[in-house]
């Protein structure tokens, strides 16, 4: 009873504030509308072990260039993802599924220009269409290979649970970023960008 009450939990941050730094927003949706029963979906540890997958180390997405590590991030205690500040940094959701296994993983990179100059790494996201290939390197030397399904924009506040659950028995792994111009009143990006993607 009380994993369940802890995954509820997590699953309502994730969804309430899942956020990348004060310049990468992704609030996606209040805690008021989160929807409580796709808890069941969200796997716990021990089923991720049992499941044979390791933990994501590199990703390769050839249509815009990308070959770069992973890095693994959970909440921070105000609720944002912990990934590092940096135009390089791409991260696991490691609250949720592992890439491969049934259920939607997803990986966060940054979005745009960065004042030093750099362009970060999720910056040519909505260059992929539905087809493009995409690969996923686990810490025990296995390669997974996802394909586009499609692509999606959402509002900050706009209901997207279906980037972190999903009941199809099928593995999806859901690459998250922002989109749009930099609004400098909010500090923050109008809109979010999801890539979808089927496990091959």
């Amino acid at each position: 009873m009380q994993s369940k009450i802890l995954l509820k939990r997590i699953l309502i941050i994730a969804l309430a504030v899942f956020a990348l730094s004060a310049m990468f927003l992704l609030q996606f949706i209040p805690k008021s509308q989160a929807k409580t029963s796709s808890v069941e979906n969200i796997p716990t540890l021990a089923k991720q072990e049992e499941a044979g997958f390791g933990i994501p180390v590199r990703i390769k997405i050839p249509k815009i260039n990308i070959d770069a590590a992973v890095e693994s991030a959970g909440l921070t205690s105000g609720g944002a993802m912990d990934i590092r500040k940096v135009p390089e940094a791409i991260a696991w959701f490691n609250l949720g599924t592992r890439p491969g296994n049934t259920g939607s993983a997803v990986i966060a990179g940054h979005y745009g220009y960065w004042k030093n100059g750099e362009v970060a790494l999720f910056y040519n996201l909505d260059k992929l269409r539905k087809g493009d290939e995409l690969y996923i390197e686990d810490d025990k030397g296995a390669t997974i290979a996802f394909v586009v399904n499609g692509i999606k924009l959402y509002d900050p506040n706009e209901d997207a649970s279906a980037v972190f659950v999903s009941n199809d028995g099928k593995a999806h792994l859901n690459l998250v970023t922002c989109a749009g111009a930099w609004d400098k009143v909010s500090r923050s990006y109008p809109k979010r960008l999801v890539v979808f993607t089927d496990k091959e």
